[in-house]
């Protein structure tokens, strides 16, 4: 029998599809979500699934950003083949991509039995999101919102890049708020902080979506939950992408920063209360 019911896994496509771009952190909710269906999140199958229709989310990126990524993969493949071509922004902004996803593949492969094990605790979750949300704020405090996307740099790449292992290390805390709260400290405005957050996120979760593929299947989380969970998260992820990028041209993150620490709040209290276990 599947650890995740296919009525579970609608509920937790959705929770995935709607925070996993916004800086709330979707593991967060994710487990959360879990705690309240009663569902164990540090089940392997449980962790498995959750790391599984993050593809979802994924398959959405590559969707709305089509166009920016062939342009993107062109200018590198045309780099490989001709030097002149190698000065093109497109072609050392793929190979960015690819250096900044290597710090998390090797602190996620190196971490991975503390990271499904003692940091998987809610305590953590509910701690991280209010600590996720002074750095967010200060971040946008402190930015000057005077770089665009054709401003970035391999520096600003590699730290935002790395950025993400705080989010890996301590769920709650958010990968999209780590990118975004890192871009913005290095003075990109709020849309090119955004998208940067999404093209480094496209390696780095879907890497982690097929290494945990054969454990989910093999631990419990059936087929039919997966490529349903899979599926609306994808439906979901590509409305919300489309909304974030709208309101981050018009508006702060304030309101990111005030519903992050309202929700760490409520878990603390629900977990101090018995109403969640840890």
């Amino acid at each position: 029998m599947s650890a995740i019911s296919v009525g579970q896994a609608v509920v937790l496509g959705a929770v995935e599809g709607v925070t996993e771009f916004l800086p709330v952190s979707s593991t967060g909710h994710l487990k959360i979500t879990e705690g309240l269906m009663h569902i164990p999140v540090d089940d392997d199958a449980v962790v498995g699934f959750s790391a599984v229709i993050q593809v979802g989310a994924i398959a959405a990126v590559l969707v709305y950003f089509r166009k920016d990524i062939v342009r993107i993969v062109s200018a590198w493949f045309r780099g490989l083949r001709d030097r002149e071509e190698r000065h093109h922004h497109d072609y050392k902004f793929a190979w960015w991509v690819i250096y900044a996803t290597i710090p998390i593949v090797v602190v996620g492969l190196a971490a991975k039995p503390l990271i499904e094990g003692p940091l998987a605790s809610l305590w953590v979750v509910a701690g991280s999101l209010i600590a996720g949300s002074g750095v967010m704020w200060a971040a946008d405090q402190m930015g000057r919102h005077k770089r665009g996307e054709d401003d970035t740099s391999f520096k600003d790449a590699m730290l935002v890049g790395s950025s993400q292992i705080l989010a890996l290390l301590f769920p709650g805390f958010s990968r999209s708020g780590a990118t975004m709260s890192t871009a913005l400290i290095l003075d990109l405005d709020r849309v090119a902080a955004t998208r940067l957050s999404f093209f480094l996120g496209i390696p780095a979760l879907t890497g982690a979506g097929i290494y945990e593929l054969k454990d989910a299947l093999g631990t419990g989380a059936g087929a039919a939950p997966l490529a349903v969970g899979t599926a609306v998260s994808f439906v979901v992820a590509y409305g919300s992408i489309a909304w974030l990028l709208k309101f981050v041209a018009k508006h702060s993150f304030n309101a990111f920063v005030v519903y992050r620490i309202v929700v760490g709040l409520a878990l603390f209290g629900l977990l101090a209360s018995g109403v969640l276990d840890s």
